[in-house]
């Protein structure tokens, strides 16, 4: 599992013409699914996510986490996070989850971080979402459930 988590003021998705979900002040997660992924892979980068020490504390230092801020969160489905361009010019999604296995897994992990404390807010997985965000620093860390990079 893959996740580009972006700190954000403010993201929405937008499908169709219509808001479907928005935040305040927290994370924008696009979440890409392996083949292989399985519940510990749900449990790490859910716990990974919740706990990760991006927001500024009183001094300016990136010290606190998202449930330390109070922040929330918006989850998006991105199956090209596993799309693989070494070869050739058109990216090949092999390695990417079928989507009726993508579908439950995105849905376990908002689940799951929900658990934790967060507030969470999801797009609508396999639409074409206009994505819109404000972000704050810019702060983007990229993570890996395989611990990749």
């Amino acid at each position: 599992m893959r996740a580009i988590v972006q700190r954000v003021k403010s993201a929405s998705v937008t499908v169709d013409g219509k808001r479907i979900s928005e935040i305040e002040a927290g994370l924008l997660i696009f979440l890409g699914i392996a083949r292989q992924d399985t519940s510990a892979d749900i449990d790490y980068l859910a716990n990974k996510i919740a706990h990760l020490r991006i927001f500024e504390d009183d001094e300016g230092r990136m010290n606190r986490s998202l449930l330390e801020v109070g922040g929330e969160a918006l989850v998006v489905s991105q199956f090209t996070l596993y799309g693989d361009c070494r070869k050739g010019r058109r990216p090949s999604f092999v390695a990417a989850a079928r989507p009726e296995k993508a579908e439950s897994i995105y849905e376990k992990f908002m689940e799951t971080i929900a658990r934790m404390g967060v507030p969470v807010k999801g797009g609508v997985f396999q639409a074409m979402m206009d994505v819109e965000l404000i972000n704050d620093g810019p702060v983007t860390m990229l993570l890996d459930s395989g611990k990749l990079f």
